[in-house]
């Protein structure tokens, strides 16, 4: 019987400030930190990450991970307080850490919280961090009376106890999954079988291959006029994909005989299910639509500055290495200055997306729309296509010849040989004598190179070089 691993376990730290919340994100997230710094809109800083944790059989369970501000326990009122400080976390969250000090020792302002969090209805995890120095098990006693089962003691910042504590949250997860709706989990392959493509088969649930298309951007940018829009409808059509999170709405969608798929970042879905503030801007939903995407349309309002939200967003789409294409709405009514402004600010905040389409549209007209559809095409087409090992290695010797490498203590560094590695995004990989030297700029200029000789439009293009620089004859000299 195949084991089943979710999309993605959302995880929320909660605790008083300074029990060590911040701490344990940047050990989980240490090689994505700073994913989402503090949006408008919400009650203080916030930040976002992702970490996975390896299961047996070489599979991995993802993670989500929500650093939210520190709860002080002492207000009557803490049901408002926690409303305001921390209600998208743990709304959005499937399992609660709740993080206490062993230092401090049980305090009356963890036994509020702890009653406040158990009437979310959510699995709540009590961690005790800051064991370092202390017997563990005499300190994880004293937290025994606030009912939330067996206490996980942590030493955050010394990385001890960090691997039982998540072995621990997703057996939880997992003896619970009686209780998930069946579209909420993947089941996986069984043991010994290979699954190379099985998550974006699972994910299509079809034999046929679409071209998932994430919208993204900002509240009120116009999102949902734009499904609308491109669906030809008066309302947006919703379709609960199975094999998707709850939060995932994805829609199927066909045009002169391609098939796509849509997936909204907005909250489009039946009336009775909206929900005030947390439908309005979901960090959750966008990370998830982006990674599981081979498109990005990030639409940005015309009328309003490009925003740190904006930049975020973006910037999330360039590290997954999605496709982007670049929907500027609200378009229409503009006068010529407005518009030489938005070409301006562009041009000055954006010029690290050059490679992607810019449409200035209007989705409530559909002005120019119907374009984007082509520009989908293309960048899916960039961001797919195969090149052979002679085609890309005649490129990186084109490349050398217009532009060698730099002298490095006297010796030129020396690129042998290129070939792919992966696609969505094309990734290059360069063979070659003291790579780990090569500088940044010479990266930027082989990547701009490839981007031009390969025709790549709208997609990022990863750069990548292997190789040895030790020294041959190092083992050959005598030892002293």
């Amino acid at each position: 019987m195949s084991a089943f691993i979710p999309q993605e376990i959302i995880i929320a730290l909660v605790g008083r400030p300074n029990v060590g919340k911040s701490t344990l994100f940047n050990v989980l997230t240490k090689s994505r930190d700073a994913l989402v710094a503090d949006y408008p809109g919400l009650t203080r800083d916030r930040q976002y990450g992702r970490f996975q944790f390896a299961l047996d059989h070489g599979r991995n369970a993802d993670f989500i991970i929500i650093d939210t501000g520190g709860l002080s326990g002492e207000s009557e009122e803490l049901d408002s307080h926690m409303e305001k400080q921390t209600r998208l976390a743990v709304a959005e969250s499937d399992i609660i850490l709740f993080m206490a000090d062993a230092r401090d020792g049980l305090t009356p302002a963890d036994e509020v919280i702890a009653d406040s969090l158990r009437r979310t209805g959510k699995h709540v995890k009590l961690i005790v961090n800051k064991t370092d120095g202390l017997d563990a098990r005499t300190v994880a006693s004293d937290f025994y009376s606030l009912g939330l089962g067996d206490p996980v003691a942590i030493a955050a910042s010394q990385n001890r106890g960090i691997q039982l504590m998540l072995a621990s949250v997703f057996d939880t997860y997992r003896s619970t999954s009686a209780a998930i709706e069946p579209n909420e989990i993947i089941e996986t392959v069984p043991d010994g079988e290979t699954a190379d493509d099985s998550d974006e088969e699972l994910l299509d649930n079809a034999d046929d291959k679409r071209v998932k298309v994430a919208i993204i951007g900002r509240p009120n940018v116009g999102k949902s006029t734009l499904v609308n829009r491109f669906l030809g409808e008066e309302r947006v059509v919703v379709y609960d994909m199975p094999g998707t999170t709850r939060d995932s709405v994805f829609i199927p969608f066909e045009r002169d005989g391609k098939k796509y798929t849509f997936i909204d970042t907005a909250g489009i879905r039946r009336k009775r299910a909206v929900h005030e503030v947390i439908e309005k801007f979901s960090i959750i939903k966008s990370m998830q639509a982006i990674e599981r995407c081979n498109v990005v349309i990030m639409m940005i309002d015309a009328r309003t500055e490009i925003a740190d939200q904006d930049l975020h967003l973006i910037g999330y789409a360039l590290e997954a290495g999605r496709a982007l294409i670049l929907a500027i709405n609200k378009w229409d009514g503009m006068d010529e200055y407005q518009k030489d402004l938005i070409h301006k600010g562009i041009d000055k905040q954006l010029p690290f997306v050059r490679f992607a389409e810019t449409f200035f549209i209007s989705a409530l007209h559909g002005s120019s729309v119907g374009k984007l559809y082509a520009a989908i095409d293309r960048a899916y087409a960039s961001a797919t296509k195969k090149y052979s090992t002679s085609d890309l290695t005649r490129l990186l010797e084109k490349a050398v010849q217009s532009h060698q490498p730099p002298m490095i203590n006297g010796r030129r560094i020396k690129l042998r040989y290129a070939h792919q590695g992966g696609m969505n995004p094309p990734r290059i990989i360069i063979h070659g004598n003291q790579i780990s030297k090569v500088p940044a700029v010479y990266k930027r200029y082989l990547t701009n190179f490839f981007r031009k000789q390969l025709n790549s439009v709208g997609t990022p293009i990863v750069i990548e070089f292997k190789g040895s620089d030790a020294n041959p004859f190092k083992s050959s000299k005598k030892k002293k």
